[in-house]
């Protein structure tokens, strides 16, 4: 039923593309492309050519960006509008960089904004492609890119496994439940969620001192930058023995910072150890 929704949805989004050219680059794709946060910078390096995009945020090559390789050698701004604008682009493409009120401050020069959303679920992540991939002029990359999903999505449903339960795990001592992105990865997966109750919540500690989980999905761990301070409930005892006694899928930060293509392959990392555990 999962995946038959998924499919739905996808062939809903590609009618987005009926009128739009069936290969190479729009004649009116922009030329002067400046990118404010990390996020936005995953789709400007996958869609833009690389001489159109003037700068990409200051993150751009941090260890959570998906594309970080991709942005070796590209200038960066900060996202303020002067800085912004004394580069005269044709297109800022954001998600939450430059905060709420900067498209209005663009609006006045005539900059159009791109804005990214934040997807919650895979149908969302899907849309967001197709629209970014049409606004950057590059409407078939984006239908082979939501095709490659989709393909990959078929491929796991089709494996079968008996379902194991995972509770996902950050530095800070976070973890979500249903109602998010990861909950719908870990659907697509085909594994349970540990974590009953909706949203983001710390870890339910108490629960875990009787009751344990299958796996961990450990998410950001690989970053210097998400460090387990002294106040993270991933530092309690009862945390720390999910770690070390447990199955533990490590997930790249970069998989799961920005709503994007590649959360397929967070999907694909908790399949695959599921598969290893049965």
């Amino acid at each position: 039923m999962f995946l038959r929704a998924i499919l739905a949805a996808a062939a809903a989004s590609l009618s987005l593309l009926a009128c739009v050219p069936a290969a190479g680059r729009k004649a009116d794709a922009p030329r002067r492309i400046v990118s404010l946060d990390y996020c936005a910078d995953q789709y400007v390096l996958k869609f833009a050519d690389r001489e159109d995009i003037l700068a990409l945020s200051p993150d751009a090559e941090k260890r959570y960006s998906y594309m970080r390789a991709e942005a070796a050698g590209i200038p960066t701004v900060r996202p303020r509008t002067a800085d912004v604008l004394v580069l005269q682009p044709d297109l800022v493409v954001r998600t939450y960089g430059g905060g709420h009120d900067i498209a209005n401050f663009m609006e006045k020069p005539g900059v159009p904004v791109l804005q990214i959303g934040f997807p919650q679920t895979l149908a969302e992540v899907r849309e967001e492609v197709l629209r970014a991939g049409i606004a950057l002029g590059k409407p078939e990359k984006a239908r082979e890119l939501v095709a490659d999903m989709d393909r990959r999505l078929e491929t796991l449903a089709r494996r079968g496994m008996p379902r194991k339960t995972v509770l996902y795990m950050t530095p800070a001592g976070v973890t979500t439940g249903e109602g998010t992105l990861v909950h719908e990865l870990f659907e697509a997966a085909g594994v349970e969620n540990f974590q009953m109750q909706p949203g983001w919540n710390p870890l339910p500690l108490e629960r875990l001192a009787y009751e344990k989980p299958d796996m961990v999905a450990a998410s950001f761990f690989e970053s210097e930058t998400n460090h387990v301070d002294n106040w993270s409930a991933a530092r309690h005892p009862v945390a720390r023995a999910q770690l070390r006694e447990l199955p533990v899928v490590p997930l790249e930060g970069a998989w799961t910072a920005c709503g994007g293509w590649f959360v397929l392959d967070a999907v694909e990392a908790l399949a695959n150890a599921a598969e290893k555990a049965s």
